[in-house]
């Protein structure tokens, strides 16, 4: 396990350093700008699906696929099943998706001119065909960390940040105002294709006609709906805060989305090279010895606290050079840098409950206590809401920030007492 962890880790932080550099060469061409605020609306939605109900359905998938595995010796309608469900998700989401863009945007972003919103449709249109993408390659990486292939499915994250390089660079001029999101569809489009090979090659794709009354199945349908809503309330603290910052200056949305590269950085490296391994770690060991899942767990939490929150003190020293440095060209100022340090700063201060929330999170969902992270989701976003309103009225911008890092520091607590009091019922 702390192999496949370091190599994952090892793997994301090559991925994560080319996507900040991809995100210096945006940043350099379009600053904080009408068209980067308009795309990053653009890919709310759909972005927005692929985390909640897609994502969602494949973290069901791992533990109870592992399940299967240990009392089935034909796993084929198993896995024609999972593509199945993926397949009618995704197409009922892309129908809502684009039914409900004009909705969304009338009473969410309010207020702007015509030509803002005719060009986040314009991008909308190229990036909403991703949710067929993300959703088969959601599935696809699931089977490869299944059979314990962590390398080759990370690595190819590198592929969608060159792609936004390559259109930048070379493609700009053609491509114009959807140079963004064409480079997010042809990005997920050739990842979908890598991951496909290399199940194919691995031998890993086995269907057969698919079994709805499969015990296994119908366990993973039970716990769909529960992680469905879970993921798609806490979907909405990103969601709510893009909307109450687009009520604020032009350029409001890009300098949160910029202020959370660094703390999402630090974060995402741990929370994916753990996240993929401990999930179907968890799933293995919680069937054979409870007692010693949750001893691991608790162990491993102690010294990702200690580490994390050692990372971002030191983070927070840095915070306005490293701004400075990454992003301080073109069109982006000395003055956006100002800002955009001051909501890293924020933001840093969540990271390393994000990071011990995310590892319980896969232990709880190993464990198919799906209806409770749901419960504590309800709460996260409805605070999220609260504090929202309270704190920008305050702090205008920073204010969204810190009612999120409140929101994570509270979500976290609430899942460590309850991890806390299922451990001591065990014992």
């Amino acid at each position: 396990m702390l192999k496949n962890i370091l190599l994952v880790g090892g793997l994301t932080i090559v991925v994560k350093l080319l996507s900040f550099y991809k995100e210096t060469v945006v940043s350099s061409s379009f600053g904080l700008s009408e068209l980067l605020d308009t795309y990053f609306i653009a890919m709310l939605i759909p972005g927005f699906i692929n985390n909640v109900f897609i994502g969602a359905f494949g973290s069901v998938f791992i533990p109870n696929y592992i399940q299967a595995s240990k009392t089935e010796t034909d796993l084929k309608a198993f896995q024609s099943t999972g593509f199945i469900i993926t397949l009618s998700v995704s197409s009922i989401f892309t129908l809502i998706a684009v039914l409900f863009t004009d909705f969304f945007l009338e009473n969410f972003f309010s207020g702007h001119s015509a030509s803002y919103y005719e060009l986040i449709k314009l991008q909308f249109y190229y990036v909403v065909p991703c949710i067929f993408i993300w959703g088969l390659g959601s599935l696809l990486r699931g089977l490869l960390y299944v059979n314990n292939e962590f390398s080759k499915p990370t690595l190819i994250g590198v592929i969608t940040p060159i792609t936004f390089i390559v259109c930048i660079y070379f493609f700009k001029d053609q491509l114009g105002q959807k140079v963004l999101a064409v480079s997010s569809l042809i990005g997920a489009f050739i990842n979908f294709l890598f991951l496909l090979y290399i199940a194919y090659k691995k031998n890993i794709i086995k269907l057969s006609k698919p079994d709805f009354n499969n015990p296994n199945i119908k366990t993973m349908l039970k716990q769909v709906p529960a992680k469905v809503s879970s993921g798609f309330l806490t979907g909405l603290i990103p969601a709510t805060d893009q909307y109450f910052a687009a009520k604020l200056a032009i350029g409001s949305i890009a300098a949160l989305n910029y202020g959370l590269k660094v703390p999402l950085f630090l974060t995402s490296i741990l929370i994916v090279s753990l996240g993929k391994v401990l999930l179907p770690h968890f799933s293995k060991i919680v069937i054979e010895d409870k007692k010693s899942a949750f001893k691991k767990l608790f162990s491993a939490l102690k010294y990702l606290f200690l580490i994390t929150s050692s990372a971002a003190v030191l983070l927070i020293i840095v915070t306005p050079w490293i701004i400075e440095l990454l992003f301080e060209h073109g069109e982006f100022t000395a003055e956006n840098t100002k800002t955009v340090s001051q909501i890293q700063i924020i933001f840093l201060i969540y990271t390393p409950f994000a990071v011990c929330g995310m590892v319980i999170v896969k232990f709880l969902t190993s464990l198919n206590e799906n209806n409770f992270m749901a419960l504590v989701s309800l709460i996260g976003v409805s605070l999220n809401v609260v504090f929202d309103l309270i704190f920008m009225k305050y702090y205008g911008l920073y204010g969204i920030a810190l009612a999120t890092t409140g929101v994570m520091i509270i979500r976290t607590s609430i899942l460590y007492k309850y991890t806390l009091n299922l451990k001591h019922k065990i014992n």
